[in-house]
């Protein structure tokens, strides 16, 4: 049996966080106690001495941000939630991983209070991180003035084992030590085990070293479960400015379990009730389940503290406001999320000016259409933070406004040029930075609104996320081929599933990228992107949907959007007016819906294949057969109209084609199985696009031989 504790102990302040992840895990017959009983005491060091919160405001802009990125660990952030005095009840404990609990097996942001981001996938909620750490160096560099920090907070995570396996931990980390993200700092749970066993026979990195190799500050052989140690190394941290911080703590998983510490058996099932009982007598803790003495209770609860440190903040706000009114409206719009109140007029100027571009007849690839988008959107949006996975010049996403975010000058870096030293950036720095503003007069660095993410398409996903759930109004957008769409697809399911506002510029959409092959051209990626629930799709014809497809994703604030765009030039198709109306509800008539006639036939397409539809129609009314062109930029957003518009577009008992050069099996939705698919089910060849597009079917006579088969 453990020691008998002093009330209020820091042993025992750990013990209650302890004790609420067994009895919870238990009572559901389901989770994952080890983690929660091997952090809790980092987590009670971190929450109580260093944690910047308010648990009355959870929302309030200049609180810390907290991510457990091992997320199987969840009981311990509830735990933590619950004893600060956010609004999650004992009964919400009790309900751990029940139907419609507040308290489900993976933390989900906009379910509980305080959650800051949904985690399970491991090594996502470190990579989350790293984009709410570059998130609060934007809108710092921006808005604060001297005298006035008014964004001025750090990011902490939690990582395991797990996290730092996974290939993303290498991508993310790389990058936020280039970046050099001074306020992101991270605690490793170094227990040495996953759910296979000791990690030794599969995991034996010098983290230390992986970590110092990619400019990060590394306090290691900090043990765990010393609070004095551990309140240390979070002070090295905190007092480190220039660099991410990794704090490599020694713990043991299931700490105060009798039989199950140290083992992978405490990892992921829970403790049985007779090893229940053990733990109780090594921890001294003979209080029943879910019960928590009220001594204790005053001892977690957080809302004093962060009530006084919200109230010094606010003063610290409304001298801002006074010195720096404008500043300080639009830093308010940007913490509402709402755009500008220009933006109605900014977005009906796009899309009058890809009007009247259209009328002039000149083809354009749509990858160029969308930067036309960005360069008309990026001077009144300065919430657009862009990027892209070293295809800059391929995706088109470096816009007019667009400035490229790069490391600021340190203590260590400013010493050296004062002494004459090289900045190692060159002159890239000095360049880029003349005339910044304020956040280089305070040598912060430039103030940008764009990332080069290098070739590390899945960090850039879930950075974006992070940028995202920050909570500063950013809308990321991020570029990169859409095959390579592969290499992203968690953080974009993440995206969807946390309703995070993110745009995805996937270019080079299909066989038209031409002679790379089979490798680049994307198939399948175009229907497996569409059955991601609450991710719309986009895939324009023109500068006209391409532009209306841009506003779209913009105003659209409960999801991600993926653009899909060409590389090669199209012809135009869409217009204004009308058929802005109809792109912007997904689907619509784009020729032979003047006709009174019920038509024989009706060709639904998209992309670049539109153009083929067309004029596969005009081929077929020479034979005198009536066929109707849709356009179906977004299935998703066409499959949200109601009846009417449906039967208006696609009329019931009129036989069907679709068209789209990628897999046909989704359209089948669409034309049943009664009708056609002119579609590419198969993998591509390495030629010029022309030469692909005959080859694989995609012509005028393919279309009209497929018409011909569903009307007879």
């Amino acid at each position: 049996m453990g020691a008998p504790m002093e009330p209020g102990s820091r042993a025992e302040l750990a013990h209650a966080l302890r004790m609420l992840a067994v009895d919870a895990v238990q009572k559901a017959n389901s989770g994952h106690p080890g983690m929660p009983m091997g952090m809790a005491d980092i987590a009670e060091v971190l929450w109580r001495d260093h944690l910047q919160h308010n648990p009355t405001n959870p929302s309030w802009p200049n609180r810390d941000r907290f991510v457990v990125s091992n997320g199987h660990g969840s009981m311990l952030l509830y735990a933590l939630l619950h004893l600060s005095g956010y609004a999650l009840s004992i009964d919400d404990l009790r309900a751990f991983r029940q139907l419609g609990s507040r308290t489900p097996g993976h933390p989900e942001v906009g379910l509980t209070p305080g959650v800051e981001t949904t985690t399970g996938p491991l090594g996502q909620g470190l990579a989350n991180a790293v984009g709410m750490a570059l998130a609060e160096r934007i809108l710092s560099q921006a808005f604060n003035r001297p005298g006035f920090e008014v964004i001025d907070h750090h990011v902490y995570v939690f990582v395991g084992d797990g996290c730092l396996m996974e290939g993303l931990s290498h991508e993310a980390c790389s990058l936020a030590g280039t970046l050099g993200l001074g306020k992101l700092i991270a605690v490793y749970d170094d227990n040495g085990i996953s759910i296979d066993g000791r990690t030794e026979g599969w995991f034996t990195d010098d983290t230390a070293k992986r970590f110092e190799a990619y400019g990060w500050h590394v306090v290691a052989g900090v043990d765990g479960h010393r609070p004095e140690a551990i309140d240390a190394a979070l002070r090295m941290a905190k007092d480190e400015r220039d660099r991410p911080t990794i704090i490599i703590a020694k713990t043991i998983i299931g700490k105060g379990s009798p039989n199950k510490s140290g083992r992978e058996s405490s990892h992921g099932a829970p403790l049985g009730a007779s090893e229940v009982a053990l733990v109780r007598a090594e921890l001294g803790w003979c209080h029943e389940a879910f019960d928590i003495p009220s001594d204790i209770r005053l001892a977690w609860d957080a809302r004093p503290r962060g009530q006084v440190s919200e109230s010094e903040w606010q003063g610290l706000f409304d001298a801002y406001a006074a010195a720096y009114p404008e500043l300080a409206l639009e830093l308010e719009r940007r913490w509402r999320g709402d755009l500008p109140s220009s933006w109605d007029a900014a977005k009906d100027a796009l899309l009058r000016q890809a009007d009247e571009r259209a009328k002039s007849g000149e083809p354009v690839a749509t990858r160029k259409a969308s930067k036309i988008a960005i360069d008309a959107l990026g001077g009144m949006l300065p919430e657009l933070v862009g990027g892209s996975a070293d295809l800059t010049h391929s995706n088109l996403t470096f816009g007019l406004h667009s400035k490229g975010v790069l490391k600021p000058i340190g203590k260590r870096e400013a010493q050296r040029e004062l002494e004459g030293g090289r900045d190692d950036r060159g002159d890239q720095h000095r360049s880029a930075g003349a005339g910044a503003g304020a956040g280089e007069a305070q040598g912060q660095g430039t103030i940008g609104n764009y990332v080069y993410f290098g070739v590390r398409e899945f960090a850039m996903a879930a950075i974006a996320n992070g940028l995202s759930l920050y909570g500063g109004g950013f809308i990321p957008y991020v570029g990169t081929f859409l095959v390579f769409s592969d290499y992203a697809r968690s953080a974009i399911r993440m995206a969807a599933l946390m309703k995070q506002r993110v745009v995805y510029v996937l270019t080079h959409d299909s066989i038209g990228l031409g002679e790379d092959g089979p490798t680049h051209q994307p198939v399948e990626h175009a229907a497996c992107l569409r059955l991601i629930p609450n991710l719309v799709v986009w895939r324009p014809c023109d500068e006209v949907e391409t532009a209306c497809a841009w506003a779209a994703a913009i105003e659209r604030r409960d999801g991600p959007s993926a653009l899909l765009l060409t590389r090669q030039n199209l012809p135009v198709v869409a217009q204004g007016g009308a058929d802005t109306r109809g792109i912007a509800r997904g689907g619509y008539v784009l020729e032979g819906g003047a006709d009174p006639r019920r038509p024989d036939v009706v060709l639904i397409a998209t992309g670049s294949e539109v153009a083929l539809a067309v004029e596969a129609r005009r081929a077929l009314e020479e034979d005198g057969v009536l066929a109707r062109v849709v356009s179906m930029p977004s299935t998703k957003v066409f499959d949200r109209q109601g009846a009417d518009w449906h039967d208006e577009v696609l009329p019931r008992g009129v036989p069907r084609v679709a068209i789209e050069a990628g897999v046909g099996d989704f359209w089948r939705k669409y034309v049943g199985l009664e009708g056609a698919v002119v579609s590419l089910d198969r993998f591509g060849e390495s030629a010029p696009a022309e030469v692909l597009f005959e080859h694989f079917g995609f012509t005028v006579e393919g279309v009209v031989q497929a018409a011909r088969r569903v009307l007879v």
